[in-house]
């Protein structure tokens, strides 16, 4: 059901809308009558909040150079990590960017060398192992390790790999595609292993705000507060809002070395502001937006309970470790014995769902497919029949 004045039960047609998820299935999969549940986007209307500021923006009918002034913004961000999560940050601490993938490469480019090793914790986003070789940097495993409770770190293996070479640490938290929330301890412990190194950690936490109630985001510095942990944290309104298309993104350092450095790469690059549409976006959703986000999160809880029961009676050789946070699940298909062609065929032409292959994520990746339940539930619970009818009956 819809959540007071929030709609996200009706189903949106967003095929023919320029939007990658429904009309880039062709391109990736191979066909267009599929059921998209792969890129990490929802299929539902962002906060009206957020639309009506658009729109009065858009009715101005002048769209000239955004304004270089971005003080208002950079306070809405920190004011959202205040607020909604309990870190002190400074607006002069906080800077604007295009994306959180941007961020990655910015801070590779300025704040690592060619040939540095980069640390990332597999099964983890594709775009970190793309970044790192792209920017002429070498990727170091750490991988996390499956236990029974779930993912967890392995700090004992990432203590071992930790070399002079390694320069830099990719950590995703929430955890994309494991869902896992990381723990103060988690993080301490995490904290402790890379304080007084020459490393910096760039800390991907897009995901910050799709927590549910059995769970609590900390951000990485607030976690780690000492100066000898060396910390980079991107975040974004994207996903949290559905707003991924208006590139509005920032990137945040305490460090005050490592913010100049930041500072200078952002604007050498001419990656240092926001279309006029991300900032009034960004603006709108982080001062206005949150009476959406908690409606959604009640929606989305709801979603990843039906889907862990439905997996339980239904399908239980498919298996899933409970998730904490995001929206994207990884589904566990090992125990069918597929190829990864095989599974490939059985969920894209069978089933005729579109998921995210597994392997890309990395060591611990073949055998998964990553499923997206932001959605309407009745598309949900579609895309569920669609998974037993097919491996139902293998």
């Amino acid at each position: 059901m819809s959540q007071g004045k929030y709609d996200f039960d009706s189903r949106i047609g967003r095929t023919g809308t320029g939007c990658e998820k429904w009309d880039d299935l062709k391109i990736n999969f191979g066909r267009e009558d599929l059921m998209p549940f792969w890129v990490a986007d929802m299929d539902f209307r962002s906060a009206p909040e957020i639309t009506e500021a658009l729109r009065e923006r858009a009715g101005f009918g002048v769209f000239g150079y955004p304004t270089e002034q971005t003080e208002k913004y950079r306070t809405a961000v920190a004011n959202w990590e205040r607020r909604r999560h309990g870190w002190d940050v400074s607006s002069d601490d906080v800077g604007l960017m295009p994306g959180v993938v941007t961020g990655i490469s910015v801070a590779l480019c300025e704040l690592t060398a060619p040939g540095d090793g980069v640390v990332v914790q597999p099964p983890v986003y594709p775009p970190f192992f793309r970044e790192i070789r792209h920017n002429g940097r070498r990727v170091v495993e750490n991988p996390l390790r499956e236990t029974d409770r779930g993912y967890v770190m392995d700090l004992e293996h990432l203590r071992s790999v930790l070399t002079p070479d390694v320069k830099a640490i990719l950590l995703c938290g929430p955890h994309n595609p494991v869902a896992r929330v990381w723990k103060h301890e988690e993080l301490r412990d995490f904290g402790r292993v890379c304080a007084g190194r020459d490393i910096v950690i760039i800390c991907d936490e897009i995901h910050q705000d799709i927590i549910y109630s059995d769970a609590k985001h900390i951000p990485l510095s607030l976690a780690c507060p000492e100066p000898e942990v060396r910390v980079v944290t991107l975040v974004a309104p994207s996903k949290t809002f559905n707003i991924a298309g208006l590139r509005a993104s920032a990137w945040i350092a305490r460090d005050a070395e490592i913010h100049r450095r930041l500072r200078s790469a952002f604007r050498r690059f001419h990656l240092s502001g926001i279309n006029m549409f991300g900032l009034v976006a960004l603006e709108a959703a982080y001062n206005r937006g949150e009476p959406w986000l908690d409606a959604l999160m009640e929606y989305l809880e709801k979603n990843r309970d039906m889907t862990e029961q439905f997996l339980a009676s239904r399908l239980p050789g498919v298996k899933l470790k409970h998730p904490e946070g995001t929206y994207v699940f990884w589904l566990d298909f090992r125990d069918y014995g597929l190829t990864r062609k095989e599974l490939t065929d059985a969920l894209t032409n069978r089933a005729r769902v579109a998921m995210t292959d597994g392997a890309p994520f990395g060591q611990g990746g073949e055998g998964f497919a990553r499923l997206n339940i932001g959605c309407p539930r009745s598309q949900l619970e579609e895309g569920l029949e669609r998974l037993a009818d097919t491996f139902g009956k293998l």
